[in-house]
């Protein structure tokens, strides 16, 4: 059964088992999501690195642009590990980007403005695996609506498999992914968290409007109670703290 993390901690260790089982798999394009409006990635980012630990130089970390980029070498100057920058708006060579010896990369927080760059990334990488840190792949008023969003959907977007996903809806509401498990919508009844439908793709927003005005499973078995009561407004507590 599924549970529920009841702190960033909790959640960050859940989403490093889950890209080790989904790296285990052979699945070499992930992607990690903690959304909550007030969340300040590189905490994250430097809570999740470890897990790459063990391939020390040959790790690569992008950032969205150069400025972050020196950051990140500022606040991580020890660190055994490249960072450089996705390198939208300039003439940047995917040789000097990507090396034979770089392993296994990780992008944090990319967004729509550096999908053409990505994608020729991505494509200069190949087969080794690489994961994007709350990526913001999807904005119609970059990538466009219709047809051409579809295109890039279907050559870029949809080959990017979630290994954790994890987003308050509201304070009584969740929805949550842990590979290799399915999506799961949770709701909040007399205190403690219910598992009220599990999925095997992400619900669109009407579906998952639909599913919580009916207020049942989609599934054949009853609902689950969670074992934390409160968590998810524990959490965004825990979250506001470290905001602050």
């Amino acid at each position: 059964m599924s549970e529920l993390p009841n702190s960033l901690e909790d959640a960050i260790a859940q989403s490093q088992t889950a890209v080790q089982a989904a790296l285990a798999d052979g699945c070499n394009r992930l992607q990690v999501e903690f959304l909550f409006p007030e969340l300040k990635l590189m905490p994250v980012a430097e809570q999740f690195v470890p897990l790459f630990a063990e391939y020390d130089s040959r790790l690569k970390i992008f950032f969205a642009d150069a400025g972050a980029a020196a950051l990140a070498r500022r606040d991580w100057a020890d660190a055994p590990f490249q960072i450089s920058d996705i390198g939208t708006g300039r003439a940047a060579s995917l040789q000097t980007k990507i090396q034979p010896e770089d392993e296994i990369f990780l992008f944090i927080s990319p967004t729509s403005v550096e999908v053409p760059q990505l994608e020729k990334l991505c494509e200069a990488i190949g087969d080794r695996p690489l994961l994007f840190l709350n990526p913001r792949l999807e904005d119609s008023g970059t990538v466009g609506i219709g047809y051409a969003a579809r295109k890039i959907r279907d050559r870029f977007i949809n080959t990017i498999e979630s290994a954790y996903y994890l987003r308050p809806i509201d304070d009584q509401t969740a929805l949550y992914r842990r590979y290799p498990g399915q999506w799961e919508i949770w709701v909040e009844n007399g205190g403690e968290y219910q598992l009220i439908a599990e999925l095997p793709t992400k619900p669109s927003g009407d579906e998952l409007d639909l599913i919580l005005m009916k207020g049942q499973s989609q599934t054949t078995t009853n609902a689950v109670p969670g074992r934390k009561p409160n968590v998810f407004k524990s959490l965004q507590r825990f979250l506001k703290a470290l905001s602050s």
